[in-house]
Protein backbone atom coordinates (compact mmCIF):
# COMPACT_ATOMS: atom_id res chain seq x y z
CA UNK A 1 0.00 0.00 0.00
CA UNK A 2 1.01 2.99 -1.15
CA UNK A 3 2.41 5.92 1.70
CA UNK A 4 0.02 8.65 1.53
CA UNK A 5 0.91 12.10 1.91
CA UNK A 6 -0.46 13.33 5.15
CA UNK A 7 1.55 9.93 6.76
CA UNK A 8 4.85 10.31 4.78
CA UNK A 9 4.78 13.86 6.21
CA UNK A 10 4.39 12.50 9.46
CA UNK A 11 6.98 9.94 8.88
CA UNK A 12 9.33 12.52 7.86
CA UNK A 13 8.08 14.59 10.62
CA UNK A 14 9.16 11.99 13.44
CA UNK A 15 12.51 11.06 11.69
CA UNK A 16 13.61 14.05 12.62
CA UNK A 17 12.36 14.40 15.54
CA UNK A 18 14.24 11.58 16.43
CA UNK A 19 17.63 12.50 15.05
CA UNK A 20 17.54 15.25 17.17
CA UNK A 21 15.88 14.20 20.27
CA UNK A 22 17.35 10.80 21.61
CA UNK A 23 16.12 10.67 24.18
CA UNK A 24 12.52 10.67 22.76
CA UNK A 25 14.17 8.21 20.08
CA UNK A 26 12.36 4.81 21.33
CA UNK A 27 8.89 6.42 22.01
CA UNK A 28 8.64 8.04 18.25
CA UNK A 29 10.32 4.57 17.03
CA UNK A 30 7.38 2.44 18.22
CA UNK A 31 4.12 4.46 17.92
CA UNK A 32 4.89 6.31 14.56
CA UNK A 33 8.02 4.57 12.78
CA UNK A 34 7.54 0.87 13.41
CA UNK A 35 4.04 1.21 11.59
CA UNK A 36 3.67 1.04 7.42
CA UNK A 37 0.13 3.36 7.22
CA UNK A 38 -1.36 5.81 9.51
CA UNK A 39 -4.07 3.56 11.05
CA UNK A 40 -2.10 1.12 12.45
CA UNK A 41 0.00 3.68 13.73
CA UNK A 42 -3.43 5.20 15.28
CA UNK A 43 -4.81 2.60 16.48
CA UNK A 44 -1.66 1.64 18.74
CA UNK A 45 -1.86 4.92 20.54
CA UNK A 46 -5.02 4.56 21.24
CA UNK A 47 -4.87 1.30 22.26
CA UNK A 48 -2.16 1.91 24.52
CA UNK A 49 -3.86 5.04 26.02
CA UNK A 50 -7.39 3.06 26.51
CA UNK A 51 -6.13 -0.20 27.65
CA UNK A 52 -7.53 -1.15 30.89
CA UNK A 53 -7.97 -4.32 33.05
CA UNK A 54 -11.07 -4.65 31.73
CA UNK A 55 -10.05 -4.47 28.44
CA UNK A 56 -6.24 -4.83 27.20
CA UNK A 57 -4.31 -2.98 25.32
CA UNK A 58 -3.59 -5.71 23.06
CA UNK A 59 -7.92 -6.37 22.35
CA UNK A 60 -8.56 -3.02 21.94
CA UNK A 61 -6.19 -2.60 19.60
CA UNK A 62 -8.14 -5.31 17.67
CA UNK A 63 -11.33 -3.85 18.19
CA UNK A 64 -10.30 -0.32 16.47
CA UNK A 65 -8.44 -1.95 13.79
CA UNK A 66 -11.79 -3.59 13.07
CA UNK A 67 -14.02 -0.46 13.06
CA UNK A 68 -11.08 1.18 10.92
CA UNK A 69 -11.58 -1.90 8.30
CA UNK A 70 -15.25 -2.08 8.22
CA UNK A 71 -15.64 2.08 8.23
CA UNK A 72 -13.36 3.34 5.46
CA UNK A 73 -14.77 6.54 6.14
CA UNK A 74 -13.11 6.86 9.20
CA UNK A 75 -9.67 7.24 8.03
CA UNK A 76 -10.85 9.91 5.58
CA UNK A 77 -12.24 11.56 9.00
CA UNK A 78 -9.20 11.64 10.63
CA UNK A 79 -6.85 12.26 7.83
CA UNK A 80 -9.21 15.84 7.47
CA UNK A 81 -8.93 16.37 11.40
CA UNK A 82 -5.16 16.41 11.40
CA UNK A 83 -5.50 19.27 8.16
CA UNK A 84 -7.73 21.16 10.63
CA UNK A 85 -5.66 21.14 13.30
CA UNK A 86 -2.63 22.19 11.18
CA UNK A 87 -4.20 25.15 9.76
CA UNK A 88 -5.95 26.45 12.43
CA UNK A 89 -3.90 25.54 15.88
CA UNK A 90 -0.96 28.23 15.68
CA UNK A 91 0.43 25.90 18.22
CA UNK A 92 0.87 22.76 15.88
CA UNK A 93 3.58 22.82 13.77
CA UNK A 94 3.39 19.66 12.01
CA UNK A 95 0.92 16.85 11.29
CA UNK A 96 2.62 14.22 13.62
CA UNK A 97 2.00 16.77 16.49
CA UNK A 98 -1.44 16.00 17.32
CA UNK A 99 -1.10 12.45 16.59
CA UNK A 100 1.41 12.05 19.66
CA UNK A 101 0.68 14.89 22.01
CA UNK A 102 -3.05 16.34 21.49
CA UNK A 103 -5.67 14.74 23.70
CA UNK A 104 -8.57 16.52 21.72
CA UNK A 105 -7.22 14.74 18.60
CA UNK A 106 -6.96 11.33 20.40
CA UNK A 107 -10.29 11.78 22.23
CA UNK A 108 -11.85 12.54 18.87
CA UNK A 109 -10.92 9.28 17.15
CA UNK A 110 -11.97 7.59 20.17
CA UNK A 111 -15.24 8.94 19.46
CA UNK A 112 -15.15 7.56 16.26
CA UNK A 113 -14.51 3.83 17.10
CA UNK A 114 -17.26 4.07 19.94
CA UNK A 115 -19.76 5.58 17.06
CA UNK A 116 -19.10 2.95 14.86
CA UNK A 117 -19.57 -0.10 17.37
CA UNK A 118 -22.78 2.60 18.24
CA UNK A 119 -23.80 1.98 14.85
CA UNK A 120 -23.09 -1.86 14.15
CA UNK A 121 -25.70 -2.23 17.48
CA UNK A 122 -22.65 -3.25 19.64
CA UNK A 123 -23.72 -0.29 22.58
CA UNK A 124 -22.55 -2.07 25.53
CA UNK A 125 -18.97 -1.58 24.24
CA UNK A 126 -19.79 1.82 22.91
CA UNK A 127 -20.67 3.10 25.87
CA UNK A 128 -17.61 1.28 27.62
CA UNK A 129 -15.34 3.30 25.70
CA UNK A 130 -17.22 6.38 26.27
CA UNK A 131 -16.73 5.61 29.80
CA UNK A 132 -12.85 5.40 29.07
CA UNK A 133 -12.57 8.00 26.66
CA UNK A 134 -13.67 10.43 29.36
CA UNK A 135 -11.69 9.22 32.29
CA UNK A 136 -8.58 8.40 30.13
CA UNK A 137 -8.58 12.35 28.30
CA UNK A 138 -11.96 14.19 30.02
CA UNK A 139 -13.88 14.49 27.12
CA UNK A 140 -17.05 12.34 27.32
CA UNK A 141 -18.94 12.46 23.83
CA UNK A 142 -22.17 9.82 23.74
CA UNK A 143 -21.69 7.79 21.02
CA UNK A 144 -24.75 8.25 19.23
CA UNK A 145 -23.33 11.57 19.00
CA UNK A 146 -22.92 12.84 14.40
CA UNK A 147 -19.70 14.59 14.17
CA UNK A 148 -18.43 15.44 10.80
CA UNK A 149 -15.13 15.93 9.85
CA UNK A 150 -11.87 18.59 9.46
CA UNK A 151 -12.54 18.76 13.54
CA UNK A 152 -10.74 20.96 16.46
CA UNK A 153 -10.73 20.27 19.81
CA UNK A 154 -8.09 22.42 21.06
CA UNK A 155 -7.13 21.86 24.75
CA UNK A 156 -10.04 19.57 24.84
CA UNK A 157 -10.68 19.49 28.44
CA UNK A 158 -14.25 18.99 30.12
CA UNK A 159 -15.76 18.77 26.55
CA UNK A 160 -18.82 17.43 26.47
CA UNK A 161 -21.25 16.37 23.31
CA UNK A 162 -25.12 14.62 24.04
CA UNK A 163 -26.52 11.65 21.97
CA UNK A 164 -28.40 13.75 20.07
CA UNK A 165 -26.27 16.30 18.57
CA UNK A 166 -24.90 16.76 15.48
CA UNK A 167 -22.14 18.76 14.44
CA UNK A 168 -20.80 19.14 10.62
CA UNK A 169 -17.81 19.53 9.26
CA UNK A 170 -15.16 21.95 9.47
CA UNK A 171 -16.07 22.55 13.23
CA UNK A 172 -13.91 23.91 15.67
CA UNK A 173 -14.24 24.43 19.83
CA UNK A 174 -11.87 25.27 23.14
CA UNK A 175 -12.19 23.32 26.33
CA UNK A 176 -14.91 23.58 28.61
CA UNK A 177 -17.62 23.60 26.03
CA UNK A 178 -21.11 21.75 26.41
CA UNK A 179 -23.47 20.51 23.58
CA UNK A 180 -26.05 19.34 25.79
CA UNK A 181 -29.91 19.22 26.65
CA UNK A 182 -32.03 21.67 29.08
CA UNK A 183 -32.78 18.72 31.14
CA UNK A 184 -36.53 19.17 30.33
CA UNK A 185 -37.26 17.26 27.60
CA UNK A 186 -36.32 13.59 26.20
CA UNK A 187 -35.66 12.87 22.77
CA UNK A 188 -34.21 14.48 20.36
CA UNK A 189 -32.60 17.31 22.97
CA UNK A 190 -29.29 18.47 21.71
CA UNK A 191 -27.78 21.04 19.36
CA UNK A 192 -27.60 20.62 15.75
CA UNK A 193 -23.99 22.74 14.54
CA UNK A 194 -23.73 24.02 11.52
CA UNK A 195 -20.71 23.88 9.25
CA UNK A 196 -17.46 25.59 9.90
CA UNK A 197 -19.25 26.93 13.61
CA UNK A 198 -16.45 28.08 15.87
CA UNK A 199 -17.58 28.00 20.24
CA UNK A 200 -15.41 29.72 22.72
CA UNK A 201 -13.80 27.98 25.54
CA UNK A 202 -16.63 27.37 28.51
CA UNK A 203 -19.68 28.02 26.17
CA UNK A 204 -23.13 26.08 26.82
CA UNK A 205 -25.43 25.30 24.03
CA UNK A 206 -28.48 23.91 25.40
CA UNK A 207 -31.48 22.15 23.69
CA UNK A 208 -32.87 20.82 20.39
CA UNK A 209 -31.41 24.18 18.74
CA UNK A 210 -29.45 25.13 15.49
CA UNK A 211 -26.36 27.04 15.16
CA UNK A 212 -26.20 28.17 11.50
CA UNK A 213 -22.93 27.69 9.13
CA UNK A 214 -20.16 30.10 9.85
CA UNK A 215 -21.60 31.19 13.16
CA UNK A 216 -19.32 32.05 16.60
CA UNK A 217 -20.13 31.47 19.77
CA UNK A 218 -18.10 33.87 22.73
CA UNK A 219 -16.28 32.58 25.60
CA UNK A 220 -18.38 31.51 28.66
CA UNK A 221 -22.12 32.38 26.67
CA UNK A 222 -25.07 30.13 27.11
CA UNK A 223 -26.79 29.52 24.15
CA UNK A 224 -30.34 28.73 24.72
CA UNK A 225 -31.91 30.18 20.94
CA UNK A 226 -30.96 29.37 17.64
CA UNK A 227 -27.92 31.09 16.10
CA UNK A 228 -28.15 32.46 12.88
CA UNK A 229 -25.56 31.80 9.99
CA UNK A 230 -22.45 33.89 10.19
CA UNK A 231 -23.25 35.29 13.08
CA UNK A 232 -21.49 35.93 16.15
CA UNK A 233 -23.36 34.99 19.78
CA UNK A 234 -21.59 36.17 23.08
CA UNK A 235 -23.10 36.32 26.71
CA UNK A 236 -25.40 34.80 29.24
CA UNK A 237 -28.05 34.50 27.81
CA UNK A 238 -26.11 34.76 24.71
CA UNK A 239 -27.36 37.46 22.39
CA UNK A 240 -25.90 38.44 18.47
CA UNK A 241 -23.09 41.35 18.90
CA UNK A 242 -22.18 40.70 15.17
CA UNK A 243 -24.11 40.01 11.85
CA UNK A 244 -22.33 39.40 8.24
CA UNK A 245 -22.32 42.50 6.15
CA UNK A 246 -25.96 41.81 4.02
CA UNK A 247 -27.79 40.81 7.21
CA UNK A 248 -29.26 43.46 9.25
CA UNK A 249 -32.55 42.23 10.71
CA UNK A 250 -35.57 44.18 10.81
CA UNK A 251 -36.51 43.19 14.39
CA UNK A 252 -33.10 44.66 16.09
CA UNK A 253 -33.97 47.07 18.36
CA UNK A 254 -31.71 50.32 18.78
CA UNK A 255 -30.93 49.29 21.98
CA UNK A 256 -29.02 45.33 20.37
CA UNK A 257 -26.50 47.73 19.05
CA UNK A 258 -25.14 48.89 22.39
Amino acid sequence: MPLDEIWRRIRSEVTASADTEPAHASYLHTVVLAHNQLEDALSYMLASKLGSPTISSLSLRSLIDEAFRGDPGIGLAFREDLRAVLSRDPACLGYSIPLLYFKGFHALQSYRVAHYYWNNDRRALALYLQSRISEVFTVDIHPGARIGKGILFDHATSIVIGETAVVEDDFSMLHEVTLGGTGKVGGDRHPKIGRGVMIGAGAKVLGNLKVGEGAKIGAGSVVLEDVPAFTTVAGVPARPVSYPAHVFPEELELTDLD
